[in-house]
């Protein structure tokens, strides 16, 4: 055989074009699991039968949702549907996971800490739907704002006038990045408020805006959320922290050396829970319209009295719960116009341009 026919199939050679055959077969079979394997399919770790519900919550509702709520969803959709659910959870303060959203992560259902954040997503088109018909307006749960001081109570705070006094080094979450320390800032205001109308008929600004003053500049530290500002004073750092009573509550029950102090006025922080309608496809919608119902149902409101979350729907539920303080002149943001007026007017007007920028 000549060199240059070395290697040539003979045309009449017909096992050699069964085997050509065969391995154009292997190749195209080859080929087409390729790109079988480029085309989308399911989310990773999902199974045949499973729906998927990708939630982000502000720092604080992390007990609440993984141990119970979501539990609890999820055994009553595979009940009625046969289905199993599977959450993809992602938590941080209430501003950072609104700017997450905005930037186009892939959420589908979001819990705040305050309403602001989801004004903010309806205003740039993320959240459609009247989010405000919703039961009880939108919003789940609620919870006062207190102070936890070290066991002994050495530094002798009994209220917020108390966090001004010399020495007092205080842990407090970045109003730029959390709700919870939006919440504080109008806690301590609006408790001078709340006691200069009890005591004169009228709202003494003045006085309120110089307490502000003088608790910011005991202010050592700024995490960005109200569980970074917990995790700091649980590692031993500072003297005091002002958060969610849940957040006391939470961390008595781990045994930490802590005490809560209850201030005479405080405020109750409300905390909606909307659909991410931007994210939302028609075929998802019956999931996640149950899920945000079930947020209301006496499963899921039970549910979050048991981690110290106070019920919206009924205030018998809140019974069940020995650790809720009693507050004497409890108020909630509409004292100051709802958030609407409270961010432009105490948050930015006050907090931002007369005591964090002047300390």
């Amino acid at each position: 055989m000549k060199s240059g026919a070395q290697g040539k199939l003979h045309p009449k050679d017909g096992s050699a074009r069964r085997r050509l055959k065969a391995a154009l077969l292997t190749l195209a079979l080859g080929a087409a699991a390729l790109a079988a394997a480029c085309l989308p399919g399911a989310p990773e770790g999902t199974k045949r039968g499973e729906r998927t519900v990708t939630l982000y919550g502000f720092s604080v509702m992390k007990e609440s949702m993984e141990k119970s709520v979501i539990p609890g969803f999820a055994a009553k959709w595979k009940q009625e549907h046969g289905e199993d659910v599977r959450f993809t959870t992602s938590y941080a303060g209430s501003e950072t996971i609104t700017n997450q959203i905005l930037q186009g992560v892939a959420a589908d259902v979001g819990i705040f800490s305050i309403e602001r954040d989801v004004e903010r997503l309806a205003t740039a088109g993320a959240v459609t739907a009247n989010w405000r018909g919703l039961p009880f307006k939108g919003i789940v749960n609620k919870t006062p704002f207190v102070i936890l001081v070290r066991k002994g109570n050495p530094k002798g705070i009994r209220d917020f006038a108390d966090l001004a006094k010399p020495g007092v080094q205080i842990v407090h979450p970045s109003p730029i990045d959390s709700g919870g320390a939006q919440w504080s800032v109008l806690a301590v205001y609006g408790s001078e408020l709340k006691k200069s109308e009890a005591e004169t008929g009228g709202f003494d600004q003045a006085r309120a805006l110089k307490l502000l003053q003088a608790v910011w500049r005991n202010v050592k530290s700024t995490p960005g959320s109200a569980r970074e500002a917990r995790t700091q004073f649980e590692t031993g750092f500072f003297d005091a922290l002002i958060t969610y009573e849940l957040e006391g509550l939470l961390m008595k029950e781990a045994g930490a050396a802590i005490e809560i102090v209850v201030p005479r006025s405080t405020i109750f922080s409300e905390h909606p829970a909307v659909a991410i309608d931007r994210n939302v496809t028609a075929e998802e919608r019956p999931l996640l319209d149950a899920f945000l119902q079930y947020l209301w149902s006496d499963d899921a409101q039970r549910a979050f009295v048991k981690h110290h979350f106070r019920s919206v729907t009924h205030e018998e539920f809140n019974e069940a719960n020995p650790g809720f303080a009693r507050i004497e002149m409890p108020f909630t943001v509409e004292l100051f116009g709802g958030w609407q007026r409270a961010y432009p007017e105490i948050v930015e007007g006050v907090w931002r341009d007369k005591v964090q920028r002047k300390k």
